[in-house]
């Protein structure tokens, strides 16, 4: 089996354009991981909170809480930010 070269990996038609796109996509994978590591602190907190909350005898999940979250989100990255704060608020209380 043959290497694909940089060109055919990033799809570009230029050995230019090919070193580009791999550059921004190694900065896209870092920026991913961390990304990926704040989402994991974040349901580390969470965690934190939610036993605070039931040991107090309160609810898992305050939702008024969560509706001012996804506002938040929205109000910063438009209507795909509301998927991703459910999507966020799922790994960190999981469904209800």
């Amino acid at each position: 089996m043959t290497a694909m070269t940089q060109t055919e990996k990033t799809g570009a038609r230029t050995d230019e354009a090919a070193a580009l796109i791999g550059d921004a996509r190694e900065r896209i994978d870092a920026l991913d991981d961390r990304i990926i590591g704040l989402i994991q602190e974040r349901v580390a907190v969470s965690a934190v909170i939610q036993e605070a909350r039931i040991s107090s005898g309160g609810r898992r999940v305050n939702l008024a809480r969560e509706m001012e979250v996804l506002g938040h989100y929205r109000d910063a990255l438009g209507k795909p930010g509301t998927a991703l704060a459910m999507t966020m608020l799922e790994l960190c209380r999981g469904r209800i």
